[in-house]
């Protein structure tokens, strides 16, 4: 074969392989689950419709740790019900829960919803103090300590304890679509709910990386995102105290989230913390854990444990805005 004929031979089989060469499809998906919405992409070769299975994973979730379904597994066990048969997926939950509980000496506490209730924090509520001996009665059923999983059971040794897994489920839900899609033979996707996400893989249709906003902490109910981190084989979750707080009669901000300690609203200059880990779970859960523990506790925390890769948006007492990237949590450039 002369020179001339050899290239456009080559340039023939070119033509012919880019034809064959399947087009890649970036398939999406949304709804309302948990509470709040969800969206899923993924990389196939066709597009793909999974809404059933999708419906059928928060059908099964929601059934075992919703607690606004008066009949899920973790309602039947607040309302004393000791026959109840708990799943694998309550089990995670339940398993990660009492480590993550372990690990911060009780700053994470799945309990502490009772007070969070008694509290009533609404979107324009004001501090109104309860009885000091109401919050001492919710304190007597409070901490995980008081929770066992035995085999497929859970055994209260306080019948008045409230458990509630809202801190972790939808990291959770996030985990579990995301071994949905793992099933599957998906090597590129990103799941989120509420704002929790799992990236794996990169983007491969625009040739980019998953990139995730990391949200400002706006006081005004407004949404901008002025920092943006790439997820690689990741998950990240956030909690902020931001929206959800009341102020007291000079003016200082209250979180919603409680000392579990004392039973009372936290009074914290932390306005938001965003933790990326391995699983979305525990992402979410530490992410609440360190709400509660406050700056200084939190970065005594993760100098042992440098897996966890963490970014705080703080006030200083000057009330200005102040970040802070601990562990390799991704910084801007």
């Amino acid at each position: 074969m002369n020179k001339i004929k050899k290239i456009l031979f080559i340039l023939f089989i070119g033509l012919v392989s880019c034809k064959n060469e399947p087009h890649l499809h970036l398939n999406y998906a949304n709804g309302k689950a948990f509470g709040t919405t969800f969206s899923i992409q993924f990389i196939d070769i066709k597009e793909v419709d999974y809404s059933k299975s999708y419906d059928s994973i928060i059908t099964v979730i929601n059934k075992s740790m919703s607690t606004y379904i008066a009949d899920s597994d973790i309602s039947r066990i607040n309302a004393g019900d000791t026959t109840v048969t708990v799943d694998d997926h309550f089990k995670k939950v339940m398993t990660a829960s009492k480590h993550i509980y372990n690990e911060t000496k009780g700053a994470f506490d799945p309990t502490v919803g009772i007070l969070v209730n008694a509290w009533d924090f609404g979107p324009e509520g004001k501090i109104i103090s309860l009885d000091s001996l109401k919050i001492d009665s919710l304190l007597v059923s409070v901490g995980l300590d008081k929770v066992v999983l035995k085999d497929n059971s859970i055994i209260k040794s306080n019948p008045k304890t409230f458990i509630d897994f809202n801190a972790l489920a939808k990291g959770y839900a996030v985990d579990v679509f995301a071994g949905f899609l793992e099933q599957k033979g998906y090597a590129n996707y990103l799941v989120e709910i509420g704002g929790e996400i799992v990236g794996k893989g990169s983007n491969v249709v625009k040739e980019k990386p998953w990139r995730i906003g990391v949200e400002d902490p706006n006081f005004d109910g407004t949404q901008s995102y002025s920092k943006i981190v790439e997820l690689h084989n990741e998950a990240m979750a956030t909690s902020g105290g931001y929206r959800k707080y009341k102020t007291d009669e000079n003016g200082e901000r209250y979180i919603h989230i409680l000392n579990p300690k004392t039973g009372y609203p936290l009074k914290s200059n932390l306005l938001a913390v965003s933790v990326i880990a391995n699983t979305c779970m525990e992402a979410d859960a530490y992410a609440t854990a360190f709400m509660t523990m406050g700056l200084d506790r939190s970065e005594e925390f993760l100098k042992s444990h440098p897996a966890l890769k963490v970014y705080f948006m703080y006030q200083d007492p000057n009330k200005e805005l102040k970040t802070l990237s601990i562990n390799g949590f991704p910084t801007d450039e």
